[in-house]
């Protein structure tokens, strides 16, 4: 049987004991008054379109690249699910979604797991005043009312656009600059209170949560963030013509449809986004939104880190700024999130720990967004919670080239997985159908190697991969909590 190039040198890096781990130790708990403050950025469906990454021409992120410049970047992380509520649930609880069973939107975190203790909510626990506003949790204002000493909300910006846009009918166009300024809008408000809570005086460590609402859909921010991007200068991504053709049925669903996730449900709710875009020649215009709503998001963020570089904390506070998972811009003829592949999932995670991290250096070690909890708390020298799926990335931010085995574990409905290492991504269906790319030689996923004939070639890698794959699958709640001012998106 023939095995893939370098199989030997992957199958070493799967099983390598975590021995550097131990090498770098566990911080020493801190006495309270030596805990260092965090900075916890959540920016909503930013994948990893940002420009010091360099993965998208005209990209503009001078704020994050900024903040990149002071910590490390990871240029392969990934979110443990590509939706906004699995997501963001598995980050701040620690726990997988086949564990949680919280797969789609609807799922409410403390009917699933009605013991656990949240992120915020732990640093609460010990002695920080913990505060936030904007989108962290899905599901809110706050998500967790346990979590927060106090949480700024406010009424998301109607946003309305200019009416000397056209529309044609049946043309799906979410996307357009706004009438409005920034300080009209949500992200900008909520910004003015994180920096109100930068600028006060604190008797004890705080946590700071801020997290924007763009770039998620709708694309409509002020004009000039259009325009610093403009539309004949936009660069579409580069796709395969047929690339569903050696595709499972179901993966080719999530590409063309929007399903019930929790339950693979045989009802799906046609979606069409690709075959609309290209349609009406959409595709230019739909990338700019994408873009000028990036680099809106950024310039609140920028607001919140000058105030933080002006402030007595700069040098004591973790800054940690990730996206809540990938996005599709026409890649597998997609748009949105919803899928296991490698745009659904990859996103931005930048980690900035003055006298811990090293200022300006880029990791490619494959990390998931599920580590970021005991990462933190490992950074603030908090005692180690146990019952969590992720593990602290802190070595890497010591020795960002450090060997660094696991693999990047994905989950998008009831016993649908994907399984990322640095050379493969492999994908399992609730139905057993599967995917495997090697990224070594095709980093856009465009050749499907779980299908016959070249199946056989690879089945050994195959089943390396496959024994990551979740062992504990909870089932999806049979009745979804349902909450009619936030639904599912």
């Amino acid at each position: 049987m023939n095995v893939p190039r370098n199989l030997d040198r992957w199958v070493c890096m799967l099983v390598l004991p975590l021995c550097a781990l131990s090498n770098a130790g566990v911080a020493l708990a801190k006495e309270p008054s030596a805990r260092p403050n965090v900075l916890f950025i959540a920016v909503d469906d930013l994948n990893h379109w940002v420009g010091h990454l360099d993965t998208h021409p005209g990209t503009l992120t001078p704020n994050i690249d900024r903040l990149a410049s002071r910590g490390v970047t990871f240029g392969r992380a990934y979110a443990a699910a590509p939706l906004c509520n699995p997501s963001r649930v598995s980050v701040l609880t620690g726990v997988m979604p086949a564990r949680s069973g919280v797969y789609g939107n609807f799922e409410d975190l403390r009917q699933q797991l009605p013991d656990v203790v949240t992120l915020p909510q732990y640093f609460r626990q010990h002695g920080y005043i913990v505060k936030g506003g904007g989108k962290i949790f899905h599901r809110g204002p706050g998500g967790d009312e346990d979590a927060w000493d106090e949480y700024f909300q406010h009424e998301k910006s109607k946003a309305p656009t200019d009416k000397a846009r056209s529309e044609q009918v049946g043309m799906w166009n979410p996307w357009g600059p706004s009438t409005l300024d920034d300080r009209a809008m949500s992200d900008a408000r909520i910004a003015e209170d994180i920096i109100a809570e930068l600028e006060a005086r604190h008797d004890k460590p705080f946590f700071l949560a801020y997290g924007t609402s763009k770039p998620h859909l709708p694309w409509n921010v002020p004009r000039q963030y259009f325009e610093m991007h403009p539309r004949e200068s936009v660069v579409v991504p580069t796709v395969a013509e047929n690339d569903l053709d050696d595709i499972p049925p179901f993966g080719r669903r999530l590409a063309a449809e929007v399903l019930d996730v929790s339950n693979n449900a045989d009802k799906a709710t046609p979606g069409g986004d690709h075959a609309n875009v290209v349609q009406y020649n959409q595709w230019q215009a739909a990338v700019q939104g994408y873009l000028a709503s990036i680099t809106f998001a950024d310039a609140q963020v920028g607001r919140v880190l000058d105030a933080l570089g002006a402030s007595p904390h700069a040098d004591d506070t973790i800054v940690v700024l990730w996206g809540d998972h990938g996005y599709h811009l026409g890649q597998k003829e997609h748009w949105r999130k919803h899928t296991l592949w490698e745009e659904g999932l990859r996103t931005t995670l930048v980690i900035s720990a003055p006298g811990f991290a090293k200022a300006g250096v880029r990791s490619d070690r494959v990390v998931s967004l599920i580590d970021l909890y005991p990462t933190l708390i490992e950074l603030a020298g908090l005692d180690p919670r146990p019952g969590m799926d992720g593990r602290s990335i802190a070595p890497l931010l010591r020795q960002p080239d450090l060997p660094w085995p696991r693999p990047a574990v994905s989950t998008y409905g009831f016993r649908n997985h994907s399984i990322r290492t640095e050379r493969w991504r492999y994908i399992r269906y609730h139905d057993g159908t599967e995917e495997l790319y090697d990224h070594d030689v095709d980093p856009n996923e465009w050749t499907n190697l779980a299908v016959p004939p070249v199946a056989a070639t690879h089945r050994k890698a195959i089943e390396l991969l496959a024994r990551h794959l979740p062992e504990v699958n909870v089932p999806a709640p049979a009745t979804p909590v349902l909450d009619p001012k936030r639904p599912g998106k």
